[in-house]
C-alpha cells in the first residue's frame, strides 16, 4: 500500500510540476470566455501526460544504479561475474541487440533490465539472485530480461504511461471545469474558480489510481511474452519454468517503486489490479502451454 501510494504521488507530482510550468509560460490558455478549447486543452495535455514520462525513461539507467547501488563489470574479478557477462553476451546476440551493460547489486533474489535504447540498455542481477539460483535458472532469468530490452519493453511502458497521463490531465479539466461551471460560479465569470481547482486535483488523483490499473495490466501482459522470449533465447521453456518455480518460494528483492516493473518479479501489489507481474502459477502455466 505504501509504496503505490509512494508511486502515485510521485506520478501526480511531475504532473502538477509541468502544469505550473506551462501555466508561467502562458501554455495553457484552453480556458477562454466561450469555454474550453479542447484542441489547446489537448495539447497541454500531451506536454504534461508524455514529458514526466519520457524524461524517467531516459534518466532510468543512472536512476537504477544509483538506486540499487548496483555495479557495472567492466573487467570481471570472479569466474561468476566472468559467465555472467559471457551468458548476457551470448544471449543478447541471439536477440539480436547490442551488448548491455552488466551489473551486480546487494539484495535478496531479482533482477532487472532498463535502459532508453535497445542497444543501450543495462542487466542487473542481484547476489542472492545469484546464491539462491543453478546457472541454468540464472541464465533463464537473464534470457527474461534480454527479451524485455529485444522486445522494446521500456519504451512501449514509457508510450502507455504517456498516453493515460494524458488522458488524466485532459479528463480531469474537462470535469473540474463543468462542476465548477454548474455549481460554484455565476455564468458570467470567466475565470476558473476554486471549485475548478480543488475538482481537477481530485480528479487527478481518482483517474490517476484507475491509470495506474491499466500501466499494470499491460506490465503483466509483457511478462508473459518475457517469459516465452527467454524460452525462445534457450531453446527450451524448462529452464524458465524452473526459475520461476524457485522465486516462487523466495520473498523477491525489492526494488524501488519506479523500476518493480522491471524486476524478475515483484512482491504482490495491493489487490491483483495493482500488480506489475503475474502470479508465478499462471506464468509457469502460460510456459508449460507454449508450442
Amino acid at each position: 500500500m505504501k509504496r503505490i501510494f509512494l508511486f502515485l504521488a510521485t506520478n501526480l507530482a511531475v504532473m502538477l510540476v509541468m502544469s505550473v510550468v506551462l501555466s508561467l509560460f502562458g501554455v495553457n490558455r484552453y480556458l477562454t470566455a466561450t469555454g474550453l478549447n479542447m484542441t489547446a486543452l489537448m495539447g497541454f495535455s500531451l506536454v504534461v501526460g508524455f514529458t514526466g514520462a519520457f524524461f524517467s525513461l531516459l534518466i532510468s539507467k543512472p536512476m537504477a544504479k544509483w538506486s540499487t547501488g548496483a555495479r557495472v563489470i567492466d573487467a570481471p574479478s570472479s569466474s561468476t561475474e566472468l559467465w555472467l557477462v559471457n551468458t548476457v553476451k551470448t544471449l543478447s546476440e541471439r536477440a539480436g541487440i547490442a551488448m548491455p551493460e552488466v551489473a551486480v547489486y546487494s539484495g535478496e533474489a531479482n533482477a532487472f533490465a532498463t535502459g532508453a535504447f535497445k542497444n543501450s540498455a543495462l542487466v542487473a542481477v542481484s547476489t542472492g539472485l545469484l546464491e539462491s539460483m543453478t546457472k541454468e535458472e540464472v541464465e533463464a532469468v537473464l534470457g527474461h530480461e534480454i527479451a524485455h530490452i529485444a522486445n522494446g519493453d521500456m519504451v512501449t511502458m514509457a508510450l502507455i504511461q504517456g498516453v493515460v497521463n494524458t488522458f488524466v490531465v485532459f479528463l480531469a479539466r474537462v470535469v473540474g471545469y463543468a462542476i465548477d461551471k454548474t455549481l460554484f460560479r455565476n455564468s458570467d465569470d470567466d475565470r476558473p474558480g476554486i471549485g475548478y481547482m480543488v475538482t481537477v486535483f481530485i480528479c487527478e488523483v481518482i483517474f490517476g489510481i484507475a491509470a495506474s490499473m491499466i500501466v499494470a495490466w499491460f506490465s503483466r501482459q509483457r511478462e508473459f511474452r518475457a517469459d516465452a522470449g527467454s524460452a525462445k533465447l534457450l531453446g527450451n521453456q524448462l529452464p524458465m519454468i524452473h526459475a520461476l518455480a524457485r522465486l516462487g518460494g523466495m520473498t523477491p528483492g525489492e526494488l524501488p517503486k519506479s523500476m518493480a516493473a522491471a524486476g524478475i518479479s515483484d512482491k504482490p501489489g495491493w489487490g491483483a489490479l495493482f500488480s506489475t507481474h503475474p502470479p508465478m502459477e499462471q506464468r509457469i502455466a502460460a510456459l508449460q502451454n507454449l508450442k
